[in-house]
């Protein structure tokens, strides 16, 4: 893996994913009126239905953006329409390619959003996982710490002046949440069990688990900020892959 890279750039052209490469995107959950309707008609009558579901208006646009976000850029790499990407679950909700796709093209994906900001991670036969969070203050910032971060995570924590906590718990909690969500086991996976890096200017790195197995298949990255005052990180499978941070734009109509 190279080093962390400093900023994200607007590709031009084709998107082509390598074996050993992990694409991230980042998208806005509020583009213009007009972009949100081309978006909400590529997705599939379950989505409409679960979008629709949204007591509030803000929260039904972000899932559709998001949504039809992922089938563009999913179907970019598949070589398809994306009204033909289809998706199936598993036990703990992580959504999958279904149907031969799948096996073909080796796409593996995971999604984040936040506020107004989303993240889509793609890699060929790796699992990942990739999280995002806005940042805002965080006053009980300690009492969460210490309910669900490892013993030497919170002992961290709690060393760190005041002015830093903010950061350091969102750099922790981005860290974490992109790594039950590369294992696959959601809420059920235990946030104490492992420790990641959190004191802010210092590299992101998984630097412990109770099994040392899952220690050894996963690498923890930092990402650039997306977008002024949001935090991310990303989990990949493996070692020797290469990190591309792309700004996703409309397709001109």
């Amino acid at each position: 893996m190279t080093g962390e890279p400093q900023e994200w750039k607007t590709p031009t052209g084709p998107a082509v994913l390598g074996g050993g490469e992990v694409h991230v995107w980042a998208a806005p959950l509020d583009p213009p009126e007009e972009q949100v309707r081309r978006l909400a008609a590529l997705l599939a009558p379950d989505e409409s239905a679960r979008a629709e579901r949204f007591r509030f208006e803000r929260d039904r646009r972000r899932f559709t953006v998001a949504r039809g976000v992922l089938r563009t850029l999913l179907a970019g790499y598949l070589e398809t329409d994306p009204r033909r990407v289809a998706f199936r679950y598993g036990s703990h909700g992580k959504p999958v390619l279904d149907g031969g796709a799948a096996g073909e093209h080796e796409v593996r994906f995971n999604v984040s959003h936040s506020g107004e900001m989303a993240l889509f991670a793609f890699s060929r036969g790796r699992e990942l996982g990739v999280d995002v969070e806005e940042v805002r203050p965080m006053e009980d910032g300690l009492d969460i710490a210490e309910r669900f971060f490892s013993e030497a995570e919170v002992a961290v924590f709690r060393s760190l002046p005041a002015e830093v906590r903010d950061d350091a718990f969102f750099n922790c909690w981005t860290r974490k949440e992109a790594y039950i969500k590369a294992v696959g086991e959601g809420l059920s996976f235990p946030l104490h069990v492992f420790d990641v890096s959190l004191v802010p200017g210092e590299p992101a790195c998984l630097l412990a688990s109770r099994d040392p197995r899952q220690a050894e298949r996963w690498s923890l990255r930092g990402l650039p900020d997306p977008a002024r005052g949001y935090r991310a990180a990303i989990v990949v499978e493996g070692g020797g892959w290469e990190l591309s941070c792309r700004r996703w734009t409309p397709p001109v109509a």
